[in-house]
């Protein structure tokens, strides 16, 4: 599978950056991250809470067939500048890596192209080796593959 979403990790650092160039203007783009329906299409997941301003929050769950939560994340939005930015918290309930802060930047490349980067700040290198040795990168192109198929389609 050709992986588009590109992760980046520096040895020693305590942060990872993620890039993904879309066939999407901008605005579709970042309405893709804060439209409760398309975010929850295109994760795969339940979207609980997504209020898409400053200081906002959110709350993601994923349940299996049984209805048993699997995953559950949660933050606050710190900074919210339609189709440009947003800045985040990021926390796995039950999980080892702590709170995350997300910097995410939309840019339009064209009228109909636009790139997505990435910054996850994590509180230490540590930690964020653990999240690497997770099938991370593989879910994330997998999630960006399907945001593309499903705006693209223009629902």
């Amino acid at each position: 599978m050709d992986r588009k979403t590109q992760v980046s990790a520096g040895d020693g650092h305590q942060d990872i950056r993620i890039t993904r160039e879309f066939d999407l203007p901008r605005p579709l783009l970042f309405k893709a991250y804060t439209e409760p329906d398309l975010v929850a299409q295109w994760m795969g997941t339940r979207v609980l809470k997504l209020e898409s301003k400053p200081h906002g929050s959110w709350q993601f769950q994923t349940v299996d067939a049984q209805g048993n939560v699997v995953f559950q994340a949660s933050g606050v939005i710190h900074t919210f500048i339609p189709d440009r930015q947003i800045i985040r918290t990021f926390e796995i309930e039950n999980a080892p890596f702590g709170v995350q802060l997300e910097f995410l930047n939309f840019e339009a490349l064209t009228d109909t192209t636009s790139k997505l980067t990435m910054q996850i700040v994590y509180k230490s290198a540590e930690l964020r080796n653990k999240m690497l040795q997770m099938p991370f990168s593989h879910g994330l192109n997998m999630a960006h593959n399907r945001l593309q198929q499903l705006v693209g389609k223009g629902c």
